[in-house]
């Protein structure tokens, strides 16, 4: 449990003390925002602070900090202080400075911002290539919500061959259509602050039982075996680097949130707003991270016998089993959601606490879906000043994510793969906004701060190449070769960035 609590005092002091540094880097002041220079009634609309910040939560916390975690605390305790170090030093720090350039720069998207700042071609390549994760995340943001209705709020088997399990996709897909198709204030604003308290109030709740429960914790000098489950053999097997950073994903830094956050740049009233709508927004996130990693931690420790999870090794690896009506069964990390809940929080809460995790892959769907509207419309030049105009994009972009959906559902692989690949593409987005950060803080006369991006531009250059080059889903090459591409990956992805930074400063 100390381990845990360490965590959580890195995750809130060290964010004070880092969150105050990069404000005093970016320097904001009392200039016009573009809510205000921009207004249209439809995407740049002046809202509160408060709205915002929980839209902006909302907005980057899907799946990411709920079954990431779930899946990353199996490496062991050291998940309670990589998760805080890396929310504080690289995610909460890409999404305030993706954030403030978007605010300074008139609320531009991140496709806007790559181009301005790392050039043309690699913009050409950042755009198609995050249209394509925008898309994936709306598929993968209707599956991974409808399922958990279906399975443990309606009691239904969730299966293909089902009409409820079409009935609750279609539901959430007409919701995304009205959610990207309406005015930003008139849907988002206004339901998202309810989303918000049932998302925080879930947490919390986790949080809290975790304590009065007197749940099992193992801490990093502790002996990494709980019930059985050898924690450390685990970090051994599945390469802790580079998988782990990948598994956790959202948690820690996410490169799908820049697409996310300047939605928000565009309603917000004052540039000092900022760190607080962005940076403190991600560390919230990093604390739900913690809270789930916790929650999965004091199943296992209670095992299946006493309506936890025992973990058993399956010719496809670890895996998590429960009892299912008296009988014990493997279960997914989805199933796992419900098993946290139900134990700690009892039926009611369980249930409250588990629709706010249907909420919360529903309110990234929706806005995913949203950006790529608004990117496809800036790329063609295609104004959305009309509903008319703004389904000529939405329609067939939906219609597309249906057919993959279908796929995904009945191909038995067809979800894992979608889903692997969303992963690292979500983490390599991360390195086109971490390069212009770098390069934009260069050009405005900030270069003795360059490190500040520089250390998770360097890092998950490294992680995210490593992992795809040694990855069964990616090239499969031996772990130390795999290690040595991720290097070099590194060092010219971070060269690059610098020279490019250079130049444009003279």
């Amino acid at each position: 449990m100390q381990t845990f609590i360490i965590g959580l005092v890195i995750l809130v002091l060290g964010g004070a003390a880092y969150g105050g540094l990069c404000q005093r880097v970016f320097a904001p002041d009392d200039r016009e925002t573009p809510a205000f220079t921009k207004q249209d009634g439809v995407d740049f609309v002046p809202m509160s602070k408060w709205k915002n910040s929980l839209i902006n939560l909302l907005n980057i916390a899907g799946t990411g900090p709920i079954l990431g975690p779930i899946q990353g605390i199996l490496f062991g305790p050291i998940a309670f202080i990589t998760i805080p170090i890396g929310c504080v030093l690289g995610g909460a720090m890409h999404d305030y400075f993706s954030g403030m350039i978007s605010v300074r720069e008139g609320g531009i998207q991140m496709p806007e911002m790559v181009r301005q700042n790392a050039g043309a071609i690699v913009h050409k390549l950042y755009t198609v290539f995050v249209c394509i994760v925008l898309f994936m995340v709306g598929v993968v943001f209707i599956y991974t919500p409808g399922d958990i209705a279906a399975t443990q709020v309606f009691g239904y088997s969730g299966s293909a061959s089902e009409p409820s399990t079409w009935i609750i996709y279609s539901v959430i897909f007409v919701y995304y259509l009205i959610a990207t198709l309406f005015p930003i204030d008139k849907i988002i604003g206004r339901i998202y602050p309810i989303f918000g308290a049932i998302l925080l109030l879930s947490a919390v709740g986790v949080f809290i039982m975790t304590f009065v429960d007197g749940h099992s914790l193992i801490n990093v000098w502790d002996p990494w075996m709980l019930n059985g489950f050898d924690f450390a053999a685990y970090f051994s097997s599945e390469h802790f680097i580079p998988a782990f950073f990948v598994t956790v994903a959202c948690g820690i830094l996410s490169g799908f949130h820049s697409t996310q956050i300047t939605l928000v740049t565009r309603t917000m009233k004052s540039e000092r707003e900022g760190r607080f709508t962005f940076y403190n927004m991600m560390l919230a996130e990093g604390f739900i991270a913690m809270v789930w990693a916790a929650g999965t931690m004091a199943m296992i420790g209670l095992g299946a016998e006493n309506a936890g999870i025992t973990m058993q090794l399956t010719d496809g690896g670890w895996a998590y089993f429960a009892n299912v009506g008296g009988t014990l069964q493997q279960i997914s990390a989805t199933s796992v959601v419900g098993v946290v809940c139900k134990n700690m929080l009892g039926p009611v809460g369980g249930l409250i606490a588990i629709i706010g995790v249907i909420l919360l892959p529903i309110t990234s769907g929706d806005t995913a879906l949203r950006s790529l509207r608004l990117i496809l419309a800036d790329t063609f030049h295609i104004k959305q000043d009309s509903s008319k105009k703004r389904i000529f994009l939405a329609l067939p972009v939906f219609a597309i994510a249906y057919i993959v959906l279908i796929f995904a559902k009945n191909d038995p692989s067809g979800f894992n793969t979608i889903w692997r690949y969303f992963g690292w593409s979500n983490q390599t987005l991360s390195i086109f906004a971490l390069s212009s950060i770098l390069i934009w803080l260069m050009r405005h006369e900030k270069a003795k701060f360059l490190w500040i991006p520089l250390i998770p531009l360097a890092f998950y250059a490294f992680i995210t190449c490593a992992y795809i080059m040694g990855a069964k889903i990616g090239f499969g090459l031996p772990y130390e070769v795999s290690l040595i591409i991720g290097g070099a990956f590194s060092l010219a992805i971070c060269a690059a960035a610098i020279i490019k930074g250079k130049r444009d400063s003279k």
